[in-house]
């Protein structure tokens, strides 16, 4: 299905990442955007540091509760990239340092602890290597809003089709609660370069509920990397 068909099938399907590879085979692709119905959620921005991304307040003068909105969503360890919607990705980052798995570090974590929605924690990792990629999706949810039943799902991509990619995001749609994305990772086709893919992704977000977009292209051949921001909030 196109992406833009799924990106717009929901007012709020929270948070999300995509990655596949580009059109013409040359480039691995990251997305990465969070969305908020509540002003503490909406009250964001992505900033680059240390090759990655974190989040910040826009206006540190409204910032609420922190706990599970300031993260680093995107970090990089060697050839390869962390992007997730909690603090997990510090989590992944420190187990594959240390040489052990993606899976067995979000083996440690569970959903997040934000009665009665629960909401997922959603990982991937792309490793660009020697001209190849290849990439894994997890996803951590409660068993249908059970906090006491956790559900743990890994996802594997060797070498994915030029102009292919997995979306997967915390929610199906909006609700109250809000009820879990379910399934596999959506497949989507990408197109573009990376500024008119950046326009697809954020064209087609709610407009009332998106709140930050961060998009990577890497080149297979060279390791070699462009990023795009997108922040509907100003940072004071």
């Amino acid at each position: 299905m196109e992406l833009s068909a799924h990106l717009s099938a929901s007012t709020y399907p929270g948070r999300g990442i995509i990655l596949g590879r580009s059109d013409d085979g040359s480039k691995a692709v990251i997305a990465y955007f969070i969305m908020g119905r509540s002003a503490n959620s909406r009250n964001r921005v992505f900033t680059e540091k240390d090759g990655g991304i974190i989040t910040e307040a826009a206006d540190p003068s409204k910032l609420e509760d922190p706990s599970l909105i300031i993260y680093a969503p995107v970090r990089v360890l060697g050839s390869e990239t962390i992007v997730t919607n909690g603090d997990q990705t510090d989590t992944v980052y420190d187990f594959r340092k240390a040489g052990r798995s993606f899976a067995d570090a979000l083996r440690t974590r569970t959903f997040e602890p934000d009665c009665p929605n629960y909401t997922p924690r959603i990982s991937g990792l792309v490793r660009v290597e020697n001209g190849s990629m290849s990439y894994k999706l997890s996803i951590l949810k409660s068993n249908e809003g059970n906090p006491d039943s956790a559900e743990r799902f890994f996802f594997e991509y060797d070498e994915p089709a030029a102009g292919e990619g997995r979306f997967i995001h915390t929610y199906r749609c909006d609700g109250d609660p809000i009820p879990s994305f379910a399934g596999e990772p959506e497949r989507v086709a990408l197109s573009g370069d990376i500024d008119a893919f950046t326009e697809t992704v954020w064209s087609n977000l709610d407009a009332d509920n998106k709140v930050s977009l961060f998009v990577r292209y890497i080149d297979l051949a060279s390791g070699k990397t462009q990023d795009r921001i997108v922040n509907k909030n100003a940072k004071i």
